[in-house]
């Protein structure tokens, strides 16, 4: 069977790497009467304090409900405790934010998980816990983090390679290879521990089921599980195996009475000191490790092999290379034919590790919100402080899902509109997969009752851009062209569940109901002059361009939704109706706000700004430049008469209301003039203002890099913008990497960097432009070149720009990697990829969260030919011949 006949069969996908890289630190294992989440549970209390909604590891699998869970511990014999979980500083402690400080890399995965591979350097000498916590605490704002490779430690090459594998036999039997190179030219020893473990199910008042691990001798552990299929771990080369409970040591962190003698800790104090009273002789408990312990000579490479199996086997490593080997060939072959038409083997390598990362970031996912809050029957309530602290008014959400997520460290929760991007990437690779990612957020256990989308976990009621309805169309799109057939009850059911998301951004954002939109995260802090979701002093309100830029956007997507549907069925032709309208009155409240006539659009800039209104009805605008200015371009639809004159009953109300409301028609870009080939373009800006638009976003002296588009005008790093507002003075300057403000929290970095979604959103738009205007619409690019290119060259170009980022240059250096010399030229570090979640705005150095494979993703989807058989159209309908000839010249 190949993976591609595979992905359909949904229980090849029952194990995968579930497991969170960080469980510690996160708001749904925090009890804590004032919310510290990031304090009340920390990395080194982790490894004995037993978690209630998740488990951590490295290189973790478990199955999809994370009943048990399997990974890999290790030690050096010189650290101060076993590298069970990897190590990072917390948001306080870091000086921009979280930041794990360690070097793993996702290299491979097959949507199954069939077959996957990743890799994880470990010092030999001493990690600098201390040293890493210490002097990032003594860094400021205005410096750069202070990463592990920094201490020193792997400057003698004395660390260890370490490749983890996976390879499916079957749905319930995997095979694991540990491949371990000793990097250094000296001897060096190592204990590995492979370890499996039950999630505690059993402590907390609902059910007292307690599933038992249990062992003989030193090569099988068993597993009973009344739930589980898996029957046995088996082990090629363990000296002996060691058994504890997952419980937690009370004892050691809260100086009270244990309820079990062996807990979640015995393990390592076993390891660590030799202590036997710490692990059950019996060899029975809910968490267990093989024990290997060895010397590796100056460069050895050695094989450690394991299997975790439904299957009781005589020789459970018989056939470990054929089925190794056979599940290898069926990636590459399944990865062959996704990256035809890639010619560049640097590309190929970038994009199947951007593809490995996503997959890899998948992860059980499991918060009761009204459990959380109530506290469970068997422990102590929690504080009644807590119920008013976070998420109190989400009591309806549940969730218990194998989720995409943005980082398993420094994001191990989900964030809505992040999603959205990720499904855009799975979609060339498991478009069903991306099909449920979407679905699941509207279901009822997600969606709030009202309409609202979670946000995420530390404030489920933050706003993000709606950009799920966009989502939801291109992967619909994707996955019609791949199978050739449209899955009409997909798109159905996510159109119903959104009118009630777009019904409560209408009641709940459009304070004034004058169709502008504001307050909000949006996705887009630390971008403003100052908070965009707070309440002014003297009660003016913040009027958005991009909060209304997305409702048009919103508005748009939805009705193209309804008018596929209405191929199908004529009653959506009502629907899109509705926001065919409803989008004609943001396109006119953007331009015409109150009794002033007042517009976002400022014509003595030509750009687009936020204004704030007063009481008295005037407006202000804040005429600092940045990417809030630029979304009105991602309003924007294409439609050509085939589609109208399919649709008689949309034609007709149609066109009443533009004879009637000829003020709304012409608001909007010349609707009742045809592009090439008879199309209709329904967008907030008309062929000017794009330019104009154009003109600013395409100059390298304000928001064109060499490695994409800017999120503020670079124009303001040696002048910075100033507003004095209420007798307080304000100020942004473009910095473009960290932040160097802490005004909305620590990880903050809006002002100026290079963000994948904000510029995948802007070439999609361009594509979609150029769809309709012809090849002879020539915008200056660069701006002050004297050299022009019409729409779809620009994308292109655009595409090509943030492709760099990762690409080898001319010197075989990939910007990427920034200033570290080792990563840009030594073999065992140069080729292997971190995603991050930004990227430095003038030398595209990677910043932020290091394995944001999430939404930094896309960059496989940017690397995707185009037009190749695999790929998808761009549009709701195939690209014109004369835009394929352009693509070729």
């Amino acid at each position: 069977m190949s993976e591609k006949q595979r992905i359909s069969d949904i229980s090849w996908k029952k194990w995968g790497p579930y497991v969170s890289n960080r469980e510690w630190g996160l708001v749904r294992e925090d009890y804590s009467e004032n919310g510290d989440a990031w304090n009340y549970t920390s990395h080194d209390t982790a490894e004995a304090k037993t978690y209630r909604w998740g488990e951590e590891g490295i290189c973790g699998i478990c199955d999809d409900l994370q009943k048990l869970i399997f990974s890999v511990g290790f030690w050096n014999k010189k650290d101060k405790m076993v590298k069970e979980r990897f190590f990072g500083l917390t948001n306080g402690q870091g000086n921009h934010g979280e930041d794990v400080k360690e070097y793993f890399y996702y290299l491979d995965s097959t949507p199954t998980h069939s077959y996957m591979k990743m890799l994880y350097k470990y010092p030999q000498n001493v990690f600098p816990y201390e040293d890493l916590v210490k002097t990032n605490a003594l860094r400021s704002k205005d410096e750069t983090e202070y990463e592990l490779i920094d201490t020193g430690i792997f400057d003698n090459n004395e660390y260890f390679d370490i490749f983890i594998e996976y390879a499916k036999e079957s749905q319930n039997d995997i095979l694991v290879r540990l491949t371990i190179v000793n990097k250094s030219e000296k001897e060096a020893s190592l204990v590995i521990l492979p370890t499996v473990w039950f999630r505690n199910s059993w402590n907390w008042g609902y059910d007292d089921y307690q599933p038992q691990l249990h062992a003989e001798d030193a090569d099988r552990i068993k597993v009973d599980h009344q739930d589980i299929e898996i029957k046995n771990v088996y082990a090629k080369q363990s000296l002996k195996t060691l058994f504890c409970n997952n419980e937690t040591n009370n004892e050691r962190l809260y100086q009270s009475q244990n309820e079990s003698k062996f807990c979640k800790d015995g393990i390592n104090n076993f390891v660590m000191t030799g202590n036997s009273q710490s692990v059950n002789p019996k060899n029975i408990g809910t968490k267990a490790s093989f024990f290997i312990d060895e010397d590796f000579k100056a460069r050895e490479s050695r094989i450690f092999e394991f299997r975790i199996s439904d299957k009781d086997l005589r020789e459970p490593f018989g056939d470990f290379d054929t089925v190794f080997n056979q599940r290898q060939k069926e990636a590459d072959e399944f990865y062959s034919e996704i990256q035809k038409g890639i010619a560049s083997e640097d590309e190929r390598l970038v994009q199947r590790q951007a593809f490995a990362g996503m997959l890899w970031n998948k992860m059980f996912y499991h918060y009761n919100v009204e459990k959380w809050l109530k506290g469970d029957p068997a422990e102590i309530p929690p504080p009644k402080s807590r119920e008013k602290i976070r998420n109190y008014d989400w009591k309806h959400l549940n969730n218990e899902h194998i989720i995409s997520m943005p980082d398993k460290w420094e994001y191990p929760w989900y964030a809505t509109w992040d999603l959205a991007f990720h499904t855009i990437s799975f979609s060339l690779i498991d478009p069903d997969f991306a099909k449920h990612q979407l679905k699941l957020f509207l279901f009822e256990w997600y969606m709030h009752p009202n309409g609202q989308l979670p946000a995420y976990e530390w404030n489920f009621s933050d706003v993000n851009p709606p950009v799920h309805a966009w989502a939801v169309f291109r992967v619909f799109k994707i996955d019609e062209y791949l199978k050739d057939k449209p899955d009409l009850e997909f798109l159905e059911s996510a159109f119903q569940k959104l009118l009630m998301n777009f019904t409560w951004w209408v009641n709940k954002k459009d304070t004034n109901g004058n169709n502008i939109f504001e307050g909000g995260f949006l996705g887009l802090d630390n971008i403003g002059v100052f908070d965009r979701n707070a309440v002014l002093p003297n009660g003016e309100q913040l009027e958005q361009s991009d909060g209304t830029s997305w409702m048009a956007m919103f508005a748009l997507n939805m009705m193209r939704i309804a008018l596929e549907l209405a191929l199908y069925n004529n009653v959506y032709e009502e629907m899109a109706m509705k926001f065919f309208e409803h989008f004609l009155a943001i396109a006119n409240s953007l331009d015409n706000m109150g009794d002033e006539e007042f517009s976002l659009w400022d014509e003595q800039d030509e750009f687009f700004y936020d204004a704030i209104a007063s009481s008295d009805g005037t407006h202000m605008y804040l005429r600092l430049r940045t990417i809030v200015g630029l979304i009105p371009m991602f309003a924007v639809e294409v439609i050509d008469d085939e589609m109208i004159e399919n649709l008689p009953n949309f034609k007709k109300r149609m066109k009443w209301v533009l004879d009637n409301k000829p003020e709304l028609a012409s608001l909007v870009s010349r609707w009742e003039v045809k592009g090439q080939d008879s199309k209709h373009l329904l967008s907030l800006l008309r062929g000017h203002r794009l330019k104009r638009l154009l003109n600013r976003m395409l100059n390298p002296d304000e928001f064109l890099s060499d490695y994409g588009v800017r999120a503020l005008s670079k124009e303001y790093e040696n002048n910075p913008y100033t507003l004095t507002l209420n007798e307080t003075d304000y100020s942004v300057k473009y910095t473009p990497a960290e932040s160097d403000s802490g005004l909305f929290g620590g990880n903050s970095n809006w002002r100026g960097p290079v963000w994948f979604p904000i510029n995948f959103l802007i070439i999609d738009s361009l594509q979609r432009f150029f769809f309709y205007y012809s090849p002879d619409f020539l915008v200056e690019y660069p701006t002050g070149s004297g050299n022009y290119s019409n729409l779809d060259q620009i994308a292109d170009a655009l595409n090509k720009r943030l492709a760099k980022i990762f690409l080898k240059d001319e010197n075989g250096k990939r910007p990427v990697h920034g200033q570290y010399e080792r990563f840009q030229t030594d073999p065992d570090f140069k080729d292997y990829i971190l995603f991050y979640e930004y990227f430095h705005g003038d030398n595209g150095r990677g910043v932020g969260a290091s394995h944001q494979t999430g939404w930094t993703g896309l960059i496989a989807k940017i690397l995707q030919p185009r037009f190749s058989k695999k790929e998808i159209a761009e549009s709701e309908t195939e690209m014109p011949e004369d835009v394929e000839k352009t693509k070729e010249q």
